[in-house]
């Protein structure tokens, strides 16, 4: 089952392209980031695409989870600020919910 990696590869690329934004506007950093920061969000338009959902706002919305949990793992990573129990527990939380849209079973 490839849901999940897709997800986590849609998530890191997703952060990767709005942290390259992050970095030229709020950073100082040159405006060259931008290059492969748009690449990384085609990637993850990409990414999203190839989720196995009936319809794209499902796919959207258990990825809302996943996106979460994956910004706390890049603040943590990337940015050197481990998350605190609020994060965890909201994470924990998101991530659920995400669980439940992926796998709940539909009617036929």
């Amino acid at each position: 089952m490839w849901t999940i990696p897709t997800y986590i590869l849609a998530a890191f690329v997703e952060i990767g392209g709005c942290f390259a934004f992050w970095a030229w506007l709020r950073l100082g950093k040159t405006p060259l980031w931008l290059v492969p920061g748009m690449a990384s969000l085609a990637l993850f338009a990409w990414a999203l695409t190839r989720i196995e959902a009936d319809f794209a706002g499902r796919a959207y919305a258990a990825y809302g989870g996943i996106y979460i949990l994956s910004s706390l793992a890049w603040m943590w990573a990337v940015e050197g600020s481990r998350p605190d129990r609020w994060d965890a527990i909201g994470a924990a939380a998101c991530v659920l919910g995400a669980t439940i849209i992926i796998f709940g079973p539909r009617g036929t």
